[in-house]
Protein backbone atom coordinates (compact mmCIF):
# COMPACT_ATOMS: atom_id res chain seq x y z
CA UNK A 1 0.00 0.00 0.00
CA UNK A 2 1.50 3.45 -0.93
CA UNK A 3 1.68 6.56 1.27
CA UNK A 4 -0.99 8.38 -0.04
CA UNK A 5 -3.76 4.95 0.27
CA UNK A 6 -2.41 5.49 3.88
CA UNK A 7 -2.90 8.88 4.25
CA UNK A 8 -6.28 8.35 2.82
CA UNK A 9 -7.34 5.58 5.28
CA UNK A 10 -5.98 7.33 8.59
CA UNK A 11 -8.18 10.25 7.67
CA UNK A 12 -11.21 8.10 6.73
CA UNK A 13 -10.77 6.52 10.59
CA UNK A 14 -10.24 10.41 11.82
CA UNK A 15 -13.69 11.54 10.19
CA UNK A 16 -15.38 8.69 11.58
CA UNK A 17 -14.53 8.91 14.80
CA UNK A 18 -15.03 11.98 14.91
CA UNK A 19 -18.34 11.74 13.25
CA UNK A 20 -19.48 9.44 16.35
CA UNK A 21 -17.86 11.59 19.22
CA UNK A 22 -20.64 13.89 20.21
CA UNK A 23 -22.87 10.49 21.14
CA UNK A 24 -19.81 9.23 22.62
CA UNK A 25 -20.06 11.93 24.90
CA UNK A 26 -22.97 12.66 26.26
CA UNK A 27 -24.58 16.21 25.41
CA UNK A 28 -24.25 17.26 22.17
CA UNK A 29 -22.05 20.66 21.61
CA UNK A 30 -24.32 23.68 21.28
CA UNK A 31 -21.94 26.06 19.97
CA UNK A 32 -18.80 26.53 17.70
CA UNK A 33 -16.41 26.38 20.87
CA UNK A 34 -18.55 23.43 22.34
CA UNK A 35 -17.67 21.78 18.55
CA UNK A 36 -13.77 22.66 19.09
CA UNK A 37 -13.76 20.86 22.55
CA UNK A 38 -15.89 18.20 21.36
CA UNK A 39 -12.95 17.67 18.41
CA UNK A 40 -10.01 17.79 20.38
CA UNK A 41 -8.99 14.10 20.38
CA UNK A 42 -10.00 14.42 16.89
CA UNK A 43 -7.29 17.23 15.73
CA UNK A 44 -4.96 15.70 17.89
CA UNK A 45 -5.05 12.84 15.67
CA UNK A 46 -4.91 14.95 12.79
CA UNK A 47 -2.28 16.44 13.63
CA UNK A 48 1.02 16.13 12.32
CA UNK A 49 4.51 16.20 14.70
CA UNK A 50 4.82 20.01 13.71
CA UNK A 51 2.50 21.30 16.19
CA UNK A 52 1.08 20.29 19.58
CA UNK A 53 -2.73 19.74 20.02
CA UNK A 54 -3.04 22.15 22.96
CA UNK A 55 -1.82 24.91 20.73
CA UNK A 56 -3.84 23.79 17.59
CA UNK A 57 -6.91 24.38 19.88
CA UNK A 58 -5.79 27.54 21.53
CA UNK A 59 -5.48 29.03 18.07
CA UNK A 60 -8.61 28.09 16.47
CA UNK A 61 -10.05 29.11 20.04
CA UNK A 62 -8.56 32.95 19.33
CA UNK A 63 -9.33 32.91 15.74
CA UNK A 64 -13.25 32.81 16.90
CA UNK A 65 -12.26 35.57 19.60
CA UNK A 66 -10.54 38.19 17.19
CA UNK A 67 -13.26 37.22 14.50
CA UNK A 68 -16.39 36.74 15.94
CA UNK A 69 -18.55 35.70 12.45
CA UNK A 70 -16.79 32.21 12.84
CA UNK A 71 -18.85 31.79 15.02
CA UNK A 72 -21.92 31.76 13.12
CA UNK A 73 -20.89 29.83 10.65
CA UNK A 74 -21.98 26.41 10.10
CA UNK A 75 -20.66 23.59 12.54
CA UNK A 76 -20.28 21.51 9.44
CA UNK A 77 -18.02 23.74 7.56
CA UNK A 78 -15.92 25.17 10.84
CA UNK A 79 -15.15 21.38 11.47
CA UNK A 80 -14.02 20.70 8.49
CA UNK A 81 -12.05 23.96 7.96
CA UNK A 82 -10.48 23.14 11.26
CA UNK A 83 -9.64 19.30 11.07
CA UNK A 84 -8.36 20.36 7.13
CA UNK A 85 -5.59 23.08 8.90
CA UNK A 86 -4.86 20.00 11.19
CA UNK A 87 -4.22 17.60 8.81
CA UNK A 88 -2.29 19.57 6.95
CA UNK A 89 -0.24 21.43 9.87
CA UNK A 90 -0.72 24.77 9.56
CA UNK A 91 -1.73 27.73 11.98
CA UNK A 92 -4.93 29.58 11.18
CA UNK A 93 -5.50 33.11 11.43
CA UNK A 94 -1.72 33.90 13.34
CA UNK A 95 0.53 36.76 12.26
CA UNK A 96 2.55 33.70 10.65
CA UNK A 97 0.31 33.97 7.94
CA UNK A 98 -0.22 30.23 7.26
CA UNK A 99 -3.69 29.57 6.88
CA UNK A 100 -7.13 31.58 7.46
CA UNK A 101 -10.34 30.33 8.43
CA UNK A 102 -12.11 33.06 6.53
CA UNK A 103 -16.42 33.37 7.16
CA UNK A 104 -18.52 33.43 4.05
CA UNK A 105 -21.65 33.76 4.69
CA UNK A 106 -22.87 30.62 7.07
CA UNK A 107 -19.65 28.99 5.59
CA UNK A 108 -15.84 28.46 6.90
CA UNK A 109 -13.82 28.54 4.49
CA UNK A 110 -9.85 27.36 4.67
CA UNK A 111 -7.47 29.41 2.72
CA UNK A 112 -3.92 28.30 2.80
CA UNK A 113 -1.08 31.70 2.90
CA UNK A 114 1.68 32.25 1.00
CA UNK A 115 3.50 31.23 4.24
CA UNK A 116 1.72 28.02 4.67
CA UNK A 117 2.46 26.95 1.10
CA UNK A 118 6.24 27.67 1.27
CA UNK A 119 5.98 25.27 4.69
CA UNK A 120 4.08 22.41 2.52
CA UNK A 121 6.54 23.12 0.02
CA UNK A 122 9.44 22.30 1.77
CA UNK A 123 8.02 19.48 3.62
CA UNK A 124 7.31 17.56 0.64
CA UNK A 125 11.11 16.85 0.35
CA UNK A 126 10.89 17.55 -3.44
CA UNK A 127 11.85 21.28 -3.53
CA UNK A 128 15.09 22.66 -2.54
CA UNK A 129 14.19 26.18 -3.07
CA UNK A 130 10.86 27.98 -3.46
CA UNK A 131 10.05 31.42 -3.48
CA UNK A 132 7.88 34.43 -4.78
CA UNK A 133 8.87 37.77 -5.07
CA UNK A 134 7.45 41.46 -6.13
CA UNK A 135 8.24 43.63 -8.77
CA UNK A 136 7.95 47.44 -8.20
CA UNK A 137 7.73 49.93 -11.54
CA UNK A 138 11.19 51.43 -10.74
CA UNK A 139 12.48 47.77 -10.70
CA UNK A 140 14.87 46.60 -13.85
CA UNK A 141 12.55 42.92 -15.13
CA UNK A 142 13.24 40.92 -18.21
CA UNK A 143 11.50 37.62 -18.38
CA UNK A 144 11.52 35.24 -21.21
CA UNK A 145 9.79 31.89 -22.30
CA UNK A 146 10.12 29.43 -24.98
CA UNK A 147 12.60 27.03 -25.61
CA UNK A 148 15.49 28.65 -23.35
CA UNK A 149 13.20 30.19 -20.68
CA UNK A 150 15.15 33.32 -18.41
CA UNK A 151 14.10 35.61 -15.68
CA UNK A 152 16.34 38.46 -14.39
CA UNK A 153 15.09 41.17 -11.62
CA UNK A 154 16.99 44.03 -10.12
CA UNK A 155 15.26 45.95 -7.39
CA UNK A 156 15.61 49.07 -7.48
CA UNK A 157 17.77 50.80 -4.26
CA UNK A 158 14.99 52.95 -3.43
CA UNK A 159 11.63 55.10 -4.68
CA UNK A 160 10.71 51.76 -6.17
CA UNK A 161 7.17 52.29 -6.96
CA UNK A 162 3.81 50.52 -7.30
CA UNK A 163 3.83 46.91 -7.57
CA UNK A 164 3.12 46.11 -11.22
CA UNK A 165 4.50 42.05 -11.31
CA UNK A 166 4.96 38.98 -8.94
CA UNK A 167 6.83 36.06 -9.46
CA UNK A 168 7.46 32.47 -8.18
CA UNK A 169 10.46 30.44 -8.46
CA UNK A 170 11.01 26.87 -7.94
CA UNK A 171 13.98 25.02 -7.84
CA UNK A 172 13.72 20.88 -7.77
CA UNK A 173 15.48 18.18 -6.70
CA UNK A 174 17.48 17.37 -9.63
CA UNK A 175 14.40 18.13 -11.60
CA UNK A 176 14.98 21.98 -12.96
CA UNK A 177 13.77 25.03 -12.88
CA UNK A 178 10.33 26.26 -12.87
CA UNK A 179 8.77 29.71 -12.82
CA UNK A 180 5.83 31.77 -13.12
CA UNK A 181 5.02 35.56 -13.59
CA UNK A 182 2.29 37.14 -13.84
CA UNK A 183 0.88 40.86 -13.40
CA UNK A 184 -0.51 42.45 -10.57
CA UNK A 185 -3.91 42.72 -12.90
CA UNK A 186 -3.59 39.22 -13.53
CA UNK A 187 -3.72 38.87 -9.84
CA UNK A 188 -6.50 40.89 -9.28
CA UNK A 189 -8.70 39.10 -12.06
CA UNK A 190 -7.88 35.85 -10.84
CA UNK A 191 -8.44 36.68 -7.20
CA UNK A 192 -11.87 37.98 -8.01
CA UNK A 193 -12.85 35.12 -10.11
CA UNK A 194 -11.73 32.16 -8.26
CA UNK A 195 -12.01 33.68 -4.34
CA UNK A 196 -14.93 34.09 -2.73
CA UNK A 197 -13.14 35.83 0.26
CA UNK A 198 -11.27 38.30 -2.29
CA UNK A 199 -13.26 41.35 -0.32
CA UNK A 200 -12.23 40.40 2.96
CA UNK A 201 -9.90 38.58 5.03
CA UNK A 202 -6.03 38.36 4.16
CA UNK A 203 -6.43 39.71 0.26
CA UNK A 204 -7.63 42.77 2.35
CA UNK A 205 -5.04 42.90 5.35
CA UNK A 206 -2.19 41.08 3.06
CA UNK A 207 -2.30 41.30 -0.32
CA UNK A 208 0.99 41.26 -1.40
CA UNK A 209 0.85 37.46 0.44
CA UNK A 210 -1.95 36.75 -1.18
CA UNK A 211 -0.63 37.53 -4.49
CA UNK A 212 2.68 35.60 -4.07
CA UNK A 213 0.76 32.82 -3.28
CA UNK A 214 -1.45 32.98 -6.06
CA UNK A 215 1.81 33.21 -8.52
CA UNK A 216 3.45 30.08 -6.42
CA UNK A 217 0.05 28.32 -6.90
CA UNK A 218 0.25 28.84 -10.34
CA UNK A 219 3.83 28.19 -10.92
CA UNK A 220 3.60 24.34 -8.90
CA UNK A 221 0.66 23.48 -11.76
CA UNK A 222 3.78 22.87 -14.09
CA UNK A 223 6.12 21.25 -11.40
CA UNK A 224 6.02 17.39 -11.01
CA UNK A 225 5.01 17.04 -7.95
CA UNK A 226 3.64 13.74 -5.86
CA UNK A 227 0.21 12.72 -6.00
CA UNK A 228 0.15 13.61 -1.80
CA UNK A 229 1.58 17.32 -2.31
CA UNK A 230 -0.79 18.25 -5.08
CA UNK A 231 -3.55 17.11 -2.74
CA UNK A 232 -2.34 19.30 -0.08
CA UNK A 233 -2.27 22.65 -2.68
CA UNK A 234 -5.50 21.68 -4.34
CA UNK A 235 -7.68 21.99 -0.81
CA UNK A 236 -6.79 25.72 -0.89
CA UNK A 237 -9.54 27.87 -1.00
CA UNK A 238 -12.12 24.87 0.06
CA UNK A 239 -15.05 24.52 2.36
CA UNK A 240 -15.13 20.87 3.82
CA UNK A 241 -18.76 20.14 4.71
CA UNK A 242 -18.26 17.51 7.39
CA UNK A 243 -21.59 16.50 9.22
CA UNK A 244 -20.81 14.99 13.24
CA UNK A 245 -24.35 13.53 13.30
CA UNK A 246 -25.57 12.26 10.08
CA UNK A 247 -23.93 9.86 7.03
CA UNK A 248 -21.34 8.43 9.62
CA UNK A 249 -19.93 5.60 6.81
CA UNK A 250 -20.14 8.19 4.10
CA UNK A 251 -17.46 10.06 5.63
CA UNK A 252 -15.02 7.28 6.60
CA UNK A 253 -15.51 6.20 3.08
CA UNK A 254 -14.95 9.84 1.66
CA UNK A 255 -13.09 11.85 4.03
CA UNK A 256 -11.93 14.74 1.90
CA UNK A 257 -14.65 15.87 0.57
CA UNK A 258 -14.08 19.33 -0.39
CA UNK A 259 -15.54 21.77 -2.47
CA UNK A 260 -12.45 23.90 -4.66
CA UNK A 261 -13.61 26.82 -6.03
CA UNK A 262 -11.54 26.92 -8.34
CA UNK A 263 -11.82 23.84 -9.52
CA UNK A 264 -15.90 24.05 -9.64
CA UNK A 265 -16.43 27.30 -11.34
CA UNK A 266 -13.83 26.59 -14.31
CA UNK A 267 -15.84 23.63 -14.65
CA UNK A 268 -19.19 26.03 -15.04
CA UNK A 269 -17.75 27.67 -17.36
CA UNK A 270 -16.93 24.42 -19.28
Amino acid sequence: MDATSNTTNQQGAIAKSAATAPAKRGRAPQTIRDYIKVYEKEVAKALPSVMTPERFTRIVTTAITNTPKLAECTPQSFVGAMLNCAQLGLEPNTPLGQAYLIPYGKQCQMQIGYKGLLDLAYRSGQVSTVYAETVYENDTFDYELGLEPKLKHHPAMSNRGEPVYYYAVIKLKGEGVVFQVMSREDIEKHARKYSKSFNNGPWKTDFDAMAKKTVLKQALKYAPLKTEFARDVAQDDTIKRFDPHEENERMADKPSDFIDVEAYEQSQEG
